[in-house]
């Protein structure tokens, strides 16, 4: 008896944890163009124009990519080749963003917002709009495509510079950074991210199939759309509001009825058992029924209780008269006076 209580007790906080909501969208802190992030994209913006200047004058770097291309990592270190092969999937574009996006999608259906899938597009797109500018742009070969030893390579008809793999894994596995809701997560996620794309990188230039100078300009450009993400925060915000209108008109031509605005209520406080009905229930504070209180999180309405704290009532239209003496179950009954017969 005292193992079944035991284990009830147990699901009950499970299942009231599981009811609480993440943090609400409008405390999320939603990052802005500081002055500190500003000084980071000019930095970042300087360094792109000086790889890019570097290759172009043909300097000491593209000498420095020929010595790399001519020690050949992978003839080198031949035993990591095929664990490398599956690492730099990492830094595909199809098979990273569906992981990302279905990550993304269940915190957006949890706090009620489409605001990750959003970002995570609008950075999708800012990568395939700069960097294949960039490539088309400057056409230089790879080194297994290279026709004259010591050159560029630049304007050839290549699509290789900037590394795509690089920037799509600066890119995909930054915006999880970008978008953290706790300090903590955002440190701990921006130091993966730098991991994996440096490996991602790397593993490009061991293969063979990008110069080094590929990968340096392919880590600056992806480092450029994250620090740039905060000027396109307003245009998510109304490509949001738009979509939930255009959900709302949909939902009404087809006499469905529309979704009300969340009431933000008390979160859950496990209490001690046996103490749940002598706690008064937590008010409700009134909310203007207003588009912004549309992302607000559905918190759990109250704390779950077991069979056993569950005060019995006798249901309306029974013929069973009420048991005004009746005690929940789990309570000991009160010792009766003996009198004589």
């Amino acid at each position: 008896m005292r193992t079944e209580r035991n284990l009830t007790r147990r699901l009950d906080r499970v299942f009231a944890r599981l009811d609480r909501e993440p943090e609400r969208p409008a405390h999320i802190d939603v990052p802005r163009m500081s002055r500190h992030r500003v000084v980071l994209f000019t930095a970042t913006l300087a360094f792109y124009l000086a790889i890019v200047w570097a290759v172009v004058i043909t300097s000491w770097l593209v000498r420095l990519d020929w010595q790399v291309m001519f020690f050949r990592p992978y003839q080198q270190w031949p035993q990591i080749h095929a664990f490398l092969d599956y690492y730099v999937v990492l830094g595909q574009r199809g098979p990273t963003a569906v992981m990302v996006a279905a990550w993304l999608g269940w915190r957006s259906w949890r706090q009620h917002t489409l605001r990750p899938l959003l970002t995570l597009a609008t950075s999708l797109l800012l990568l395939n709009i700069t960097v294949g500018a960039a490539k088309y742009g400057m056409g230089r070969l790879g080194p297994h495509y290279a026709t004259v030893i010591g050159s560029n390579e630049m304007m050839r008809g290549g699509d290789i510079f900037p590394s795509g793999h690089t920037a799509n894994a600066v890119v995909t596995w930054g915006i999880l950074a970008y978008l953290a809701s706790t300090p903590r997560a955002r440190r701990w996620l921006s130091a993966l991210s730098a991991i994996t794309s440096l490996g991602v990188g790397l593993t490009t230039v061991y293969l063979g199939t990008h110069w080094l100078s590929d990968v340096l300009l392919g880590w600056a450009a992806g480092l450029l759309i994250l620090l740039a993400l905060p000027w396109f925060e307003p245009l998510i915000a109304k490509a949001e509001t738009a979509l939930f209108d255009l959900r709302d008109r949909r939902r009404a031509r087809r006499g469905r009825p529309v979704a009300e605005p969340a009431v933000p209520v008390m979160p859950v406080v496990l209490m001690p058992r046996g103490t749940a009905a002598e706690q008064p229930a937590p008010a409700r504070e009134p909310v203007a029924s207003t588009r912004t209180s549309r992302g607000l999180v559905h918190l759990a309405p109250g704390p779950h209780t077991a069979r056993s704290e569950r005060t019995p009532v006798t249901p309306a239209g029974s013929r069973r008269p009420p048991h005004a003496d009746r005690l929940p179950r789990g309570t000991s009954q009160p010792a009766r006076p003996l009198t004589g017969g």
